[in-house]
């Protein structure tokens, strides 16, 4: 069966790090462009990154660049989200996905393109 499980969250205060990992099984991983969603309570749900398929092309929101890394190791089938300087407005549920394909969609309705999701992660960051 297909899994992506998330793991990492947790409560946190401005300015710490956290590392997202999501761990992908059941089907192609090297098939897929890889990435992360975040919705906070009572916001849209928002693009944070993705990775292309080979991991050499990368896409941020503009609310993380520079501060979030996207990578993944396609042997171990992981997808990781290194979160640098949190600031209390990343609170949210963030979410592994896979669009098949091999770039990382970005553009509008992007959920549409997802054939995965995990179940999601909460991030808190206190002030």
């Amino acid at each position: 069966q297909v899994q992506l499980v998330e793991s990492g969250g947790g409560l946190v205060q401005a300015g710490d790090s956290l590392r997202l990992s999501c761990a992908a099984s059941g089907f192609t991983f090297g098939d897929y462009a890889m990435g992360w969603f975040r919705q906070a309570p009572g916001k849209e749900r928002e693009n944070v990154a993705g990775i292309s398929r080979s991991g050499v092309n990368t896409y941020y929101g503009d609310s993380v660049k520079g501060r979030f890394t996207i990578s993944r190791d396609n042997p171990k089938t992981m997808v990781y989200l290194q979160m640098n300087n949190l600031k209390p407005e990343d609170t949210a549920v963030y979410t592994c996905a896979a669009q098949y394909g091999s770039w990382w969609f970005s553009g509008a309705s992007s959920t549409n393109r997802v054939q995965y999701w995990g179940k999601g992660i909460l991030v808190t960051v206190s002030s």
